[in-house]
């Protein structure tokens, strides 16, 4: 459980690190960089003229080197290491959905590769949702299911509860050290000795509104399917659910009375598709084709090796194309192929583009593989 990898040196951990962290790159954008340039290093050398041509108004900010030893020393510290996404036991359904880089992951790390679902639901849970939860979780626990939850208030909680003894995972939205919300830290430590805690997050950050969503991704991505307990029409708790359909996932929800507000939303799923569930038999029957087949191959991933960086985009072309890309881009979200579609583009030609305005801070990805553009 130490903070190095032996996979790759650690000069390509920290480039991974510093990669992730520099201004205006996220999940998508980050593999799109290694996709064209190879390695981290290479990307990290091409950032400031990359968004220089996006229109950036400022120098980008690429993260120092200082900044990434910091955070391996802080990893060391707490006994938790930094999984990327190239190395062979990071795991395979968040690697098929390339959701994030990489992984901070404090406690068994081994329970990663193994197949798991998510459990999640409200916080202002009921006695008998929160019962539920913690039974199903059990019962998904012996089956050789691991649980995967954001160890929030109510069916999060009861779900982890439910799974210590079997495996469990707490999806954290701060830094993996940061235990939200207090009163869980008696749940915390037990997780970390039975089971594993994990973020994407630096050690030590504190728990932000715009967090969560990310949070929610990643549950939903490091498992098979989602279970929906109890969940206001308005939660967190749909917005996973949603993610999950999006990253081609199995939606499970547990039909409740429709006088009690915590049951819209999994009445509702229910009523779009989601598969009814009144016990754990029901989740194990609509992952069983699952179950058989792997979404990724083991070690496939993005391999951030010695290859030579692909051939650009010229430079003539992608002048052309930043007026045209511009001119259909607004700020309504819309689909990458349509901006394809309407500009009579190459999928290469856009993706650069839309590439560089990304790293001037001059465009949004949204849900779905949308795209806005930020004025």
């Amino acid at each position: 459980m130490g903070a190095r990898n032996p996979s790759k040196s650690e000069a390509e951990r920290l480039d991974w690190l510093r990669l992730y962290r520099s201004e205006n790159v996220g999940p998508a954008t980050f593999f799109r960089l290694l996709d064209y340039f190879g390695t981290a290093a290479r990307a990290l050398d091409a950032l400031p003229d990359l968004a220089r041509r996006g229109g950036g108004k400022r120098p980008v900010k690429v993260a120092a080197a200082s900044i990434a030893e910091r955070e391996f020393e802080a990893l060391a510290k707490l006994g938790a290491s930094l999984l990327l996404a190239s190395d062979p036991d990071f795991p395979a359904p968040l690697r098929a959905v390339e959701t994030v880089p990489f992984l901070t992951v404090r406690g068994h790390a081994s329970l990663l590769t193994r197949d798991a679902i998510a459990v999640v639901g409200a916080r202002n849970a009921s006695a008998a949702g929160r019962r539920f939860a913690q039974t199903i979780a059990a019962d998904l626990g012996k089956a050789d299911l691991v649980v995967v939850s954001g160890m929030a208030r109510g069916i999060d909680s009861s779900a982890h509860e439910g799974s210590l003894e079997t495996g469990t995972v707490a999806v954290l939205a701060g830094g993996v050290d940061v235990i939200y919300p207090p009163e869980n830290a008696k749940l915390y430590e037990r997780i970390v000795e039975t089971g594993c805690v994990v973020s994407e997050m630096p050690p030590g950050t504190q728990p932000q509104a715009s967090h969560f969503p990310r949070r929610n991704r990643l549950i939903s991505g490091l498992a098979l399917g989602v279970v929906v307990v109890e969940a206001a029409s308005r939660s967190g708790s749909l917005i996973t659910a949603r993610i999950a359909l999006e990253q081609g996932r199995e939606v499970f929800a547990v039909p409740g009375s429709p006088l009690d507000p915590r049951s819209e939303g999994p009445n509702g799923l229910i009523k779009q598709g989601a598969t009814l569930t009144e016990s754990a038999a029901d989740v194990l029957q609509g992952l069983a084709d699952i179950l058989r087949r792997p979404l990724a191959e083991p070690g496939a991933g993005p391999a951030d090796g010695p290859a030579s960086p692909p051939a650009l985009p010229p430079e003539n072309d992608l002048a052309e194309a930043r007026e045209k890309v511009t001119e259909a881009l607004g700020s309504t979200p819309v689909p990458v192929d349509e901006i394809i579609r309407q500009c009579h583009l190459s999928p290469a030609i856009v993706s650069m583009v839309l590439l560089e305005m990304e790293l001037a801070g001059r465009l949004e990805r949204h849900p779905g593989g949308q795209v806005a553009r930020v004025f």
